[in-house]
């Protein structure tokens, strides 16, 4: 799935997935647990039109990798803060 958003070539280690893309100088992927776990660095120097060709390849990717949109992992994010 991830390959088919990025469109570039994914490593693999450790059981994580790295890419580089667009704005990300690094995107890390990995399960832990059951929960999808997510490590990037970003590059300062793209232009904006290469920043939302970026996110909207990541918002695209936590959607269809969760099976929630934005709003439903936010309120999810609140609720495990909410539990802690």
């Amino acid at each position: 799935m991830i390959e088919n958003i990025f469109q570039v070539e994914i490593k693999e280690e450790n059981g994580k997935y790295i890419l580089n893309y667009g704005a990300f100088k690094r995107l890390m992927v990995w399960i832990d647990n059951k929960k999808l776990n997510v490590d990037s660095e970003s590059d300062k120097s793209v232009t904006d039109e290469v920043v939302l060709d970026t996110n909207k390849r990541y918002r695209t990717f936590l959607d269809e990798a969760t099976g929630y949109s934005s709003k439903e992992r936010l309120k999810m994010a609140k609720k495990e803060v909410q539990g802690s």
